[in-house]
């Protein structure tokens, strides 16, 4: 069993061995969960991984082997049944009352996953347990720390907060039950605070990170380059990059515009490129790996990136490409929502416009197009505040220093408390 010492400022903790859960893991569009487990790692703190399905990995081939192993995903079917039923039939006499009286009730699953995993983490001494997205992994926790009186800190991110889905254990109870609630921006924090002030001494900030020296600074070369990269859903604004490109080719410029991604508007986006005849500038290049993407952003002018808040609330918050956009020293045109504002620095690092607007997304590009010296102006400043403010390392560390701030102050929890 790994074993290690928590350092923080007031004291070391012996054993404490940590557990993170997740609904997949790897899963290619959260390269920030990998990340962060990789660095973690490589501080010499070895987590204990469950994943709830199986992983996603996307045309990634990059990731780590020996990280990978290390994953136990919970089998399925009849097999889970079984495993989960024996794992029940020693447990006290109120969870086993509990898990009848939620028998055949929506989500009672997650109880089931809970029993299957706190078995095994008490069996290794686990004391804590880190979530990210206060969804599936997040409500299989709330029954784990019920059960097991296992506490768990959570990361939320965006539509998990912005747009939470409809559960019996939903975004209020599980934020109640957490002893710490990390938010990936001052905008997210602010709002919950705001939305759920009997948290807000619990809610925390920090920031996703990126490692600025995996990325290779863009050389400007010409002709320009437009990148996007995100999934092609509503609230990337894929739709309003596009028409702002037409607004580009009719003002004469020459210029090539890349997306990268893949999702639901696929056809919807490539027919409106169809439309307005952008052939020969704008191309829907599918998913890439990360290595194809360090290797887009080094040959790129502009990273734009139009977010929206869709009609149902749901919005980007911190996207990570970004950062790392910034870590490739690129400057970055984007809109004035969520904690885009604190990654990019308006008139410094990049330029941001209001959303939804094409003539203003086209505007801001030229600026950049037209100005060379002006885009590795903004691409330099972006890449010391990648450095300096979003890097992996020290933002991995901030995370220590709470989960180590949680089992200093921890007492023991009986379970149903």
């Amino acid at each position: 069993m790994p074993s290690w010492r928590w350092q923080s400022g007031r004291s070391a903790l012996n054993r404490d061995v940590l557990a993170y859960v997740f609904e997949r893991f790897p899963k290619f569009s959260q390269t920030f969960c990998y990340r962060e487990i990789a660095e973690l790692i490589r501080q010499g703190v070895q987590p204990v991984v469950f994943a709830l399905r199986g992983p996603d990995f996307g045309p990634e081939t990059t990731w780590d082997r020996a990280i990978m192993s290390m994953v136990h995903q919970l089998p399925e079917g009849d097999v889970f049944a079984r495993l989960a039923d024996e794992a029940s039939a020693s447990l006290p006499k109120p969870v086993r009352r509990t898990l009848h009286e939620w028998r055949g009730k929506p989500d009672s699953l997650r109880l089931h996953q809970a029993t299957y995993i706190g078995t095994r983490l008490q069996k290794l001494g686990v004391r804590h347990v880190h979530i990210h997205f206060a969804g599936m992994a997040a409500r299989t926790a709330f029954w784990i720390r019920k059960f097991f009186g296992i506490d768990y800190s959570l990361t939320v991110h965006a539509n998990d907060i912005f747009v939470p889905a409809k559960f019996e254990i939903g975004l209020f109870e599980i934020l109640a039950s957490a002893s710490a609630i990390i938010a990936v921006s001052d905008f997210a924090a602010n709002q919950l605070r705001g939305r759920f002030p009997e948290n807000a001494a619990r809610v925390h900030r920090v920031y996703n990170g990126v490692d600025p020296a995996s990325f290779h600074a863009t050389e400007f070369e010409p002709p320009p380059l437009i990148l996007s990269i995100g999934r092609l859903i509503s609230k990337k604004g894929f739709d309003v990059l596009i028409d702002a490109c037409a607004l580009l080719r009719q003002s004469g410029r020459g210029f090539r515009c890349e997306i990268i991604g893949e999702g639901p508007l696929f056809e919807e986006l490539q027919a409106r490129i169809h439309r307005q005849t952008l052939g020969e500038h704008v191309h829907l290049a599918g998913r890439n790996t990360q290595l194809e993407i360090v290797t887009r952003l080094s040959k790129a002018t502009v990273l734009a990136l139009p977010c929206r808040i869709d009609p149902d609330g749901a919005m980007d918050n911190l996207p990570t490409v970004i950062m790392e956009a910034m870590a490739s020293a690129l400057p970055v045109v984007s809109t004035d929502i969520g904690g885009i504002s604190e990654m990019v620095r308006a008139g410094e690092t990049g330029l941001l416009v209001a959303q939804n607007d094409p003539a203003a997304i086209a505007d801001a590009l030229s600026q950049l197009i037209d100005e060379i010296e002006l885009a590795q102006s903004f691409g330099g400043k972006g890449r010391k505040r990648a450095e300096e403010i979003f890097s992996i390392e020290k933002n991995v560390r901030a995370l220590r220093e709470i989960f180590a701030n949680i089992q200093g102050a921890a007492v023991s929890r009986p379970p149903f408390s």
